[in-house]
């Protein structure tokens, strides 16, 4: 669809003088139409600050000076913790999250780049087999580790205003990100159980996005790298390797804003090591799931997300959806 379609309606005969604001504004809505899920949904979307993310179209660019506000809805059941390297067995859990994010896009160095900070809240039911313990239970309620994101698109995602986006042809997309999740979240040293980490996670990513005719394929690599948490259970430090993750997506956008992805994720790693005494508690677990993404108008949208654990060598099997309702406006320029 053209974008002359909209900017320049005639009827009855008449072909009205359109200003250059209101070919800005027309252009503006259109693009909305146009722009997928942005940088905030990759926080809001993931759960923990561990590797069982699943966030399809990481990678997709928007023009620059967009701004986006979500808000999402998760729910975790099953073996699943708060922080998969705690050693409990036998986990059964009810998690409810409930998110707000922000993004926004700009410039850098020629290229599409946007910043994003999503904070959550948790409302959990967490029990199991603690070694060294025995049987814990525990109700949580508070914030979690807040979320932050920069990414920058390197092949295929020129800085664009949103007159510029709406003309543009969709290429192929290669992108970097880092993620950082700060230790904000409540965390009490005398409970292994917290919703807080107390410590700092990065995760720098890379990402190839490749459209096919309506039909798109996503691949994403990355590494989870955390600081020591000193004031572990009982005051102890506590460490833990890299965790490397991976991602492939694969999906169909049937119309501009309405598409579906089934995905998939593999993690492995992440081995633990308290007070000098490493554990054997490597992590390596598969998901899979499916996205649904819908627009609203111009300016709103919608998506589902549902995931599944395949394979777990420790935790990971777990059943996870999430219901996210997103705003996105322009800052003029």
């Amino acid at each position: 669809m053209k974008l002359e379609q909209f900017t320049e309606p005639q009827h009855l005969g008449v072909n009205p003088v359109v200003t250059s604001r209101e070919r800005s504004h027309r252009a503006r809505s259109l693009v909305g139409y146009y722009l997928g899920w942005s940088a905030v949904a990759t926080l809001l979307l993931a759960a923990t600050a561990s590797a069982q993310e699943l966030e399809p179209r990481a990678f997709s660019p928007s023009p620059i000076g967009t701004n986006f506000a979500a808000a999402a809805f998760s729910h975790l059941s099953g073996d699943v913790s708060l922080d998969p390297s705690v050693p409990i067995t036998n986990v059964k859990a009810n998690i409810n999250i409930y998110s707000l994010g922000y993004a926004h896009t700009f410039a850098l160095l020629g290229r599409s780049a946007s910043v994003g900070l999503a904070v959550p809240y948790f409302r959990a039911g967490v029990s199991g087999n603690v070694e060294e313990v025995g049987p814990t239970e525990r109700d949580l309620t508070g914030t979690g580790d807040i979320r932050m994101r920069f990414a920058m698109l390197l092949i295929g995602g020129p800085a664009l205003t949103p007159k510029e986006f709406a003309h543009r042809t969709r290429s192929t997309i290669v992108g970097v990100n880092l993620k950082v999740v700060a230790p904000t979240g409540q965390y009490d040293p005398s409970k292994l159980i917290n919703i807080g980490q107390n410590r700092w996670a990065f995760k720098p990513e890379i990402g190839l996005s490749q459209p096919i005719g309506n039909w798109f394929t996503d691949a994403i690599g990355g590494v989870w790298v955390y600081t020591d948490n000193a004031n572990y259970f009982g005051g102890k430090t506590r460490s833990q390797d890299p965790l490397w993750t991976f991602q492939v997506d694969g999906g169909y956008e049937f119309r501009p804003g309405l598409w579906f992805s089934a995905n998939a994720t593999y993690y492995t790693g992440g081995n633990t090591t308290v007070n000098g005494v490493r554990n054997q508690d490597r992590l390596q677990s598969t998901r899979y799931g499916f996205t649904i993404s819908a627009p609203l108008s111009s300016s709103w949208s919608t998506k589902f997300d549902w995931s599944k654990g395949l394979t777990a060598r420790t935790g990971g099997e777990f059943e996870e959806f999430t219901f996210a309702l997103q705003y996105r406006w322009f800052t003029r320029h």
